[in-house]
């Protein structure tokens, strides 16, 4: 077993995620690389000074710009929206592994009565009118959708049948999605494959190797990184680090101080040594997305960089500490505070409006440089 301090776990966690030295993923193709390592990116429609997963993309890929993703998603297809950790960006060719999510959707869900009875006239509507959204389709109908608010019948239809697999979202009109037939953009040598995973078990290895890979490591705990893997309690979890262990797949390193050792992908063990290695400091600075794949585990990353952030968006107003939308700050190899930004008024350009630092954490000339540098950067993202 291999022993590392927390700093040297932070140091490689950021090494992994590509937010430590010069960065690693560039344009459009840094973009492919990265949701390839990742897995998936959480999507969040929410936009106060960016989208998550755009804020997830913009602090690792260089010379990011939001229309590359558009390009990717709704034109390339070489990436598709889906449930995986909630609503998420993956690569097309992951399509097959979720056909399990499809077949819970065929035969469950909100006002399926309602929604089976008119799925075949949607679905040759859409057929001979191509892509629509809610308000295309007239039925005045209402269930009780997934908020357990009365919703229309129309907008539960188009939902539950993309679940199903039989649509796929076209593209988006700011966050109206517009869907079409799944049968006329995914390739049916992927739309037509059965699960290559075959059972359970190896489906729930799959996963966690999956989410292993997307933190950059992780504990045997309960975590919200696992959100999103079906039938995966506490007994399948244990069993798949076992599996997953003992095949090699996986390493055990044990981190100074800290209770529980973490778990990264063997083909990791190279970048592990890389880290220690280095000696390099980082000049990074970062807006981390509150949704990031490096803060999923957020009592993980408390632990290894002492470092409690809490998404204060659905805290009422007067219990927040901080505020709506505020982002971790990564300075180095510290998550160093928190950033709230804001499109100013006056010059219709993004602007730190409150900066929260860490204690032990100085405000000093290099540190306010190394902000205003960075928020050069991210006005230029955050126009394009």
């Amino acid at each position: 077993m291999v022993s590392i301090t927390k700093k040297e776990a932070g140091k490689f966690i950021l090494m992994k995620q590509g937010l430590y030295g010069p960065y690693k993923f560039i344009g459009k193709t840094g973009i492919m690389e990265y949701i390839k390592q990742a897995g998936c990116i959480q999507y969040d429609p929410i936009d106060i000074c960016g989208k998550n997963h755009e804020l997830v993309l913009q602090s690792r890929v260089g010379n990011f710009e939001k229309p590359y993703l558009y390009e990717l998603l709704y034109q390339e297809r070489r990436l598709f929206d889906y449930f995986d950790k909630m609503m998420a960006i993956m690569e097309i060719e992951d399509w097959p592994y979720f056909d399990g999510t499809r077949e819970y959707n065929c035969n469950n869900g909100r006002g399926k009565e309602e929604v089976d009875k008119t799925s075949a006239c949607i679905l040759d509507f859409i057929d001979k009118n191509g892509p629509v959204c809610s308000s295309d389709i007239e039925h005045d109908g209402t269930v009780i959708g997934y908020w357990g608010r009365p919703t229309r019948l129309s907008r539960i239809a188009l939902e539950t049948l993309y679940f199903r697999g039989e649509l796929i979202i076209h593209h988006k009109k700011n966050t109206r999605k517009y869907y079409d037939l799944a049968q006329k953009h995914v390739p049916d040598e992927i739309l037509n494959i059965h699960n290559p995973n075959g059972t359970t078990e190896k489906q729930h290895d799959w996963h966690l190797l999956r989410r292993i890979q997307s933190a950059g490591a992780l504990w045997n705990r309960r975590s919200d990184a696992l959100l999103g893997i079906s039938g995966f309690k506490t007994p399948q979890r244990n069993a798949s680090f076992q599996h997953l262990l003992s095949k090699g797949h996986i390493i055990e390193i044990k981190v100074e101080d800290m209770k529980f050792p973490l778990y990264i992908l063997s083909g990791d063990e190279v970048l592990l040594k890389q880290s220690l290695e280095n000696n390099i400091k980082s000049s990074r600075t970062e807006f981390i997305a509150p949704l990031d794949n490096m803060m999923w585990d957020r009592k993980l990353i408390e632990e290894i960089f002492g470092f409690s952030y809490k998404w204060e968006i659905y805290t009422p107003a007067k219990d927040r500490k901080y505020g709506y939308y505020v982002l971790p700050l990564l300075y180095g190899d510290n998550l160093a505070g928190r950033v709230e930004i804001k499109k100013s008024s006056v010059t219709r350009k993004q602007e730190i409006v409150n900066l929260w630092l860490e204690e032990g954490i100085r405000e000093t000339k290099k540190l306010n440089e190394s902000l205003i540098r960075r928020l050069k950067k991210f006005n230029k993202f955050y126009n394009s």
